[in-house]
């Protein structure tokens, strides 16, 4: 009776396991300026970096204000692919504020997602 030898199984299985594993990630918001729940001086420029490279004709950003109004925010993504820059034409008055982001990862997975920040 032969034996089967389980090691070249167990081997390849785990290299499948592993190989997938980062193709399975979502890309994430990993910093912000101004950061989320911060309370600002002055702003002029956003700025939110994702885990990931983004596919920037799929990737941007809107600015909200407390009555829910878009304020106007010219928006860049960075030669990294990563970097999503505003830039806004005047300084924010004092207020509340909302980031609304939407995103597709290079491996075509969309995200969004919004945190607030205050101007003081």
């Amino acid at each position: 009776m032969r034996h089967l030898n389980p090691a070249p199984i167990v081997a390849l299985a785990a290299a499948v396991m592993l190989a997938a594993g980062p193709a399975a990630a979502h890309a994430r918001l990993v910093s912000a300026t101004p950061a989320p729940n911060s309370s600002v001086a002055a702003v002029r420029t956003l700025s939110l970096t994702f885990s990931e490279r983004t596919v920037p004709a799929f990737s941007g950003f809107d600015l909200v204000d407390a009555a829910g109004r878009k304020v106007e925010v010219r928006t860049a993504v960075a030669e990294d692919g990563r970097t999503l820059t505003g830039i806004l034409a005047r300084p924010l008055p004092a207020g509340a504020y909302r980031v609304d982001w939407r995103i597709a990862s290079s491996d075509g997975h969309r995200m969004t997602g919004s945190y607030a920040f205050s101007v003081l």
